[in-house]
């Protein structure tokens, strides 16, 4: 399997680079997995596509404006960017930048926007380019929330504005911790998950905090060399009965993202509820869990577009994004949406 097998050529002008106003008006492309049927909806039609019954499990993670300005002891400007949480202790892992080699040891002065600082001390190097980090004033997150900025994606090729904090989040957003957003879940408002729910399709959730495992490139061509970066993971014991449910009575099993797909295989592989995954998805997979799912147009050559690939049949997906390419769909994180639907189904 080549990473080059998964190459499609994505016009720069298609790239969204704002969401659309309303969540649910973005547009749907049905994917029939294994065939060439294509069907395009507006994407509050989930609420008629998804059968009663269907589980539809959702991520409620949360972004943390993880990206920091500061300056160095130097005076050297600098920029750090929070990547995942390292233990109890209050330390995280963070890219750091800067002219020069920062070193264990400095203290870095924080600012934001409205001139407020925090001290954040490197307290020894991780990896090239990371540190693990202490906040000195107040929590990593107290401070994020003050000073820090929502990471965008950096194929935006814009600077984040005050909108963002709240655009590129989920409605049903609940636990701290992700630095990147579960993308497909973006398009959901609360009365389109009122009315599914009303329809009888059964809302579960889970918690894959996103980290850059989802985003690292794939620097080998054969994909079977890549490794995944961990990422942590929880899943309700309510949820974990709720999809055995569903799989006993041949109900479907829809991930509202890759992030979901990543957790319950993870969890269907290991049993454990909780914990760190690398699990990397890609064809031929056998999916235990997840019957079909709802997500973005990924970057070419990327693990997602490899995960969805393997769920869907990699010349199925090459024929919907050539399609939606051709149909001026909008792609990428504040994009529209695909439903691969249940095999069969």
């Amino acid at each position: 399997m080549k990473l080059s097998d998964f190459h499609v050529d994505v016009p720069q002008e298609l790239i969204a680079r704002f969401p659309l106003a309303t969540r649910d008006a973005c547009r749907l492309l049905v994917v029939e997995p294994g065939t060439t049927a294509l069907a395009e909806r507006v994407f509050r039609d989930v609420e008629e596509l998804l059968a009663p019954g269907t589980v539809l499990v959702l991520n409620e993670t949360q972004v943390v404006p993880a990206r920091f300005r500061g300056t160095r002891p130097t005076g050297g400007k600098c920029e750090a960017f929070l990547v995942r949480p390292l233990g109890d202790d209050g330390s995280w892992e963070a890219l750091v930048k800067a002219k020069g080699k920062p070193q264990a040891g400095e203290v870095l002065t924080l600012e934001g926007a409205d001139g407020a600082q925090a001290r954040l001390e490197l307290l020894r190097k991780t990896a090239p380019g990371r540190f693990a980090v202490r906040f000195l004033d107040a929590s990593a997150l107290e401070v994020a929330e003050r000073l820090g900025e929502i990471p965008l994606p950096p194929y935006l090729h814009r600077e984040p504005v005050e909108s963002d904090r709240s655009d590129y989040q989920t409605v049903f957003a609940h636990v701290p911790g992700a630095v990147a957003a579960p993308t497909a879940g973006l398009h959901f408002t609360p009365e389109l998950l009122a009315r599914l729910e009303a329809r009888g399709v059964e809302l579960v959730r889970l918690v894959l905090h996103v980290g850059l495992g989802t985003f690292m490139p794939v620097r080998v061509d054969d994909v079977t060399q890549h490794r995944m970066e961990s990422e942590r993971y929880a899943i309700p014991e309510a949820t974990c009965e709720a999809v055995a449910r569903a799989k006993r009575e041949g109900r479907a099993v829809i991930a509202c993202g890759t992030t979901v797909v990543r957790a319950l295989e993870a969890y269907a592989q290991s049993g454990a509820r909780e914990g760190a995954t690398e699990l990397f998805i890609y064809p031929p997979y056998r999916f235990r869990l997840v019957d079909g799912l709802i997500t973005n147009f990924h970057l070419p050559e990327s693990t997602l577009i490899l995960l969805v690939a393997a769920l869907c049949g990699r010349e199925t997906l090459l024929h919907a994004y050539r399609h939606a390419i051709a149909e001026g769909f909008r792609f990428y994180s504040y994009g529209d949406a695909m439903l691969i639907s249940p095999a069969g189904g």
